[in-house]
């Protein structure tokens, strides 16, 4: 290649911020960003970008207008670049086979029907979505479907990003894997794309491994952390039953150094783009190989999840009286994890709806994902405020539930909120994140996950 050019279509969480970083260690790369969504890629070229994660917008201006493009022309990047991401959508099936559990692979196919179609030279393609096992066999059966000479690569390469930190997980990961057919051309191309990452990553940390092991490398690994949330939460219920507090017990077993201490946060549960979507992923794949068994335990890490949401509400109607009817309760975030924006699969939508059927009254307070709060909520206006401010979303009401781990909620005035809220007061903490002690001496009667209650009634 005289000019070394890379075109990722897909400008999500994923495509963005990698292609973004990617310049940045790269200058001599001109990295081009392709999406059919054109408010989307205007974002991109603006001061609001379409995603929010800490040092992203620093990362952004480094490079863009330099090396850093972004663009609704996707025929155009097609045909001017020869490595080409792909990062596109691909959300669990919502309709015939495999509803609710295989991934729907439509958009996929359609950028792989693209390259091929606009494709003048030889290409290395990328699988950066994460995919199901085999995936990439189906997409090299589409691109060498014409006898045109022209080759194409297919490699695997999976994110392990995490939300919240996507940037720090860029710049400094803990393993790159890039996984191709076992030929010659194919472990050229894997080079090829090893070299683009060396610039910043020791080579220590790039793995390299046949196709199928990247593929499923990356569904293993969200369900196995998932699989710690969903073995917390089952603790912090037995916990709750014998007066154990789980918080004591986690940092005991994680202490081990054989476990370890990260994902053993007890919590209303996992949500997020990625956790229920791969598992449910690699459920359907294990029942398609005959694998029912080992599809069973897979599936009760998510059916745990669900328990543990439910549980709560259960906990929250036990606690008020056994009636939520009319009450108003605040959720203390929204989005499913700290430091994003992001709500897709987040336990606060379940909470939300679930209060909203049992009549009450929800304001809704979340520092960046209110825009989606709305969007996920839309319909049940009547039922729902939305007040970024903490302290005014509290007012009048009769509970707080928080359901997201900013820390700004740590540091809240808990004194001033109480003051100005109907009594008695409750705070049902979803994250066991604020200190329950100083707000049951405040006034508050205090519902954590898997410790015992703090209560002013007699017992």
């Amino acid at each position: 290649m005289a000019e070394k050019r890379i075109l990722c279509i897909g400008a999500g969480y994923v495509g963005g911020p990698t292609m973004a970083m990617i310049a940045c260690k790269c200058p001599e790369f001109c990295v081009t960003v392709v999406d059919i969504n054109p408010e989307r890629i205007a974002a991109w070229k603006s001061d609001h970008l379409p995603i929010y994660e800490p040092g992203l917008d620093e990362l952004v201006r480094t490079s863009r207008g330099r090396n850093l493009f972004f663009s609704t022309e996707i025929e155009k990047g097609i045909r001017e670049n020869d490595i080409i991401f792909v990062s596109v959508n691909t959300p669990t099936k919502s309709f015939g086979l495999g509803a609710g559990l295989a991934a729907d692979l439509q958009y996929w196919e359609k950028t792989a029907r693209q390259i091929l179609e606009f494709s003048q030279s030889p290409k290395i393609v990328i699988e950066k979505s994460t995919l199901p096992v085999k995936t990439a066999l189906a997409m090299e059966r589409i691109l060498n479907s014409r006898e045109n000479g022209i080759h194409f690569d297919v490699l695997s390469n999976p994110e392990f990003l995490a939300e919240g930190s996507a940037v720090g997980d860029l710049e400094l990961p803990d393993r790159v894997l890039i996984g191709s057919r076992e030929t010659r051309e194919g472990l050229q191309a894997r080079e090829t794309i090893a070299e683009i990452y060396a610039h910043w990553v020791p080579r220590e940390r790039i793995l390299t491994s046949n196709i199928w092991s990247s593929e499923l490398s990356k569904l293993v690994a969200n369900a196995f952390l998932a699989q710690r949330i969903s073995s917390i939460n089952t603790i912090s219920a037995l916990c709750e039953k014998t007066e154990a507090n789980v918080a004591e017990v986690s940092c005991a077993v994680g202490m081990d150094s054989r476990i370890g201490p990260k994902f053993l946060n007890a919590s209303i549960g996992f949500g997020g783009s990625c956790f229920k979507k791969d598992i449910l992923n690699l459920v359907y794949l294990c029942r398609s190989y005959g694998l029912n068994e080992v599809a069973d335990y897979w599936e009760m890490v998510v059916r745990i999840n669900d328990y543990q949401q439910e549980r709560f509400i259960q906990g929250m109607l036990g606690a008020m009286f056994n009636t939520l009817a009319g009450k108003k309760i605040a959720l203390f975030g929204f989005a499913f994890k700290a430091n994003t924006g992001d709500t897709r699969e987040s336990p606060a939508i379940t909470i939300a709806r679930r209060l909203i059927e049992e009549r009450a009254i929800v304001v809704i307070s979340d520092p960046q994902a209110l825009k989606n709060a709305r969007r996920d909520l839309a319909g049940l206006e009547e039922h729902v405020h939305y007040v970024e401010d903490p302290y005014a979303a509290a007012e009048g009401c009769h509970a707080i539930a928080v359901m997201t781990e900013w820390a700004i909620y740590k540091d809240l005035d808990f004194q001033k909120i109480y003051n100005g809220m109907e009594k008695p007061a409750f705070i049902f903490d979803g994250r066991n994140i604020i200190d329950h002690r100083a707000c049951f001496d405040t006034g508050f009667n205090v519902f954590s996950i898997g410790k015992p209650p703090l209560t002013h009634f007699e017992r």
